[in-house]
């Protein structure tokens, strides 16, 4: 009990650091959202997980995006254009230092909760004025080769800027973003992670991804590179969606998760920050039993609102 009260202090704190510095960092990364693409609650879920939400529940819960923002050049950007991305970029440009202005978007992938906010940057919205979004090759030919995407592109309200696998894309002389292409369905477009370098610190943003067996890498010597890990926590167990096909489903269960890193010194543990939850993941709940396991391994859940400082 005594250990499950100290890693439940240490994961509030990790996750305040960002506000006892905020003012001393020139870098800092903003938690977005951290739901699944479909949000919660969820279109068409009679569950008690979506039907018994507070007004103040709902607010917390957007789909998972992080903010970057560069104190010293007065920028900030998006990783991910979820569909609650009018309310994220608000957030966004309210929490950085007056005049500064928005610069770019990186994309993971095609999936709806992670590129369909793009359609409020056109005419019948922002009418954006060639914002930079950084895509992978097929990501790319996708926005500018499929409507509403490519009129967009058309009408110059964004402006697709090419990634390559492992590349970094520098935003200044200190910060490195490098994507880096993880096994995942891939429809319409390859799916990245992102290494995200500051000055001091580098952080791992990875909302989506197949079993961790299917990657190239091991999980456990990218944590080693990395000082803060945002990785895929779209599903608890299997028991939470007995109503489909398990086969069917890739995403690493967290239980899967915590199993395969218990091993590590808790320091490496303490990294770990699980994001893009499904609404019927019991993690969303702060008070759940599912969410004092993750703490008592260690390990955190993103939420709503975290600083870190990069």
């Amino acid at each position: 009990m005594q250990r499950l009260k100290f890693n439940i202090l240490l994961a509030f704190f990790y996750g305040a650091v960002g506000l006892l510095g905020q003012e001393r960092s020139s870098v800092r990364l903003q938690i977005l959202g951290n739901v699944q693409d479909g949000g919660a609650p969820h279109i068409g879920c009679k569950k008690v997980c979506c039907t018994s939400l507070t007004e103040a529940q709902k607010a917390e819960r957007k789909v998972t995006a992080l903010g970057l923002f560069l104190n010293e050049e007065k920028t900030h950007y998006l990783f991910e254009a979820t569909p609650d991305i009018t309310e994220q970029w608000t957030t966004l440009i309210n929490s950085a230092t007056t005049g500064s202005s928005l610069e770019g978007i990186f994309l993971t992938h095609a999936h709806i909760g992670h590129y369909a906010g793009l359609q409020f940057l056109g005419k019948e919205a922002l009418g954006g004025k060639m914002i930079p979004v950084f895509a992978m090759p097929r990501m790319k030919t996708f926005l500018e080769t499929n409507g509403p995407w490519s009129q967009l592109v058309t009408n110059q309200n964004i402006d697709v800027q090419p990634l390559k696998n492992k590349t970094a894309v520098a935003l200044s002389k200190t910060v490195r973003v490098t994507p880096i292409q993880v096994p995942h369905r891939d429809e319409f477009s390859e799916t990245v992670g992102y290494f995200i370098q500051g000055p001091t610190k580098t952080a791992l943003f990875l909302p989506d991804i197949d079993k961790w067996e299917r990657w190239e890498r091991i999980l456990e010597d990218v944590l080693q590179q990395v000082d803060y890990a945002f990785i895929d926590a779209t599903f608890f167990d299997a028991a939470e969606i007995n109503y489909r096909d398990i086969a069917a489903i890739p995403h690493p269960f967290v239980i899967e998760t915590l199993a395969r890193l218990a091993p590590l010194p808790l320091l490496e543990r303490q990294k770990v920050y699980f994001i893009h939850l499904n609404h019927t993941n019991p993690l969303l709940d702060p008070n759940s039993s599912a969410t004092k396991t993750v703490l008592s391994a260690g390990m955190h859940i993103a939420r709503k609102g975290m600083y870190f400082m990069l």
